[in-house]
């Protein structure tokens, strides 16, 4: 019998983390919504409390929950905004 592990034993390089924002304020905070149930719901929230602290927000939405986000959608959210929130629900 085999024993097939359920870690990815490959090394990854470490990455730094990308530099922190100093505040909301004029920052550009894109949404990313899932396209799971009353995810929308939630990133509309989310939408409003960043808004009243001064920051500008973008929506995205992946074409299905069940699969990864393309690398496009990656590219668009990276090249958009400061900050990234998605917006999980059930």
């Amino acid at each position: 019998m085999d024993y097939v592990s359920p870690f990815d034993e490959r090394r990854r390089p470490v990455r730094p983390l990308a530099p922190r924002v100093a505040g909301l304020q004029g920052a550009t905070v894109v949404l990313l919504d899932i396209t799971k149930r009353r995810g929308d719901e939630f990133l509309d929230h989310v939408a409003s409390r960043l808004q009243e602290r001064g920051a500008r927000t973008l929506r995205e939405a992946k074409e299905i929950f069940s699969k990864p986000a393309e690398p496009e959608l990656i590219r668009r959210i990276a090249n958009r905004g400061d900050l990234a929130v998605e917006g999980l629900a059930d």
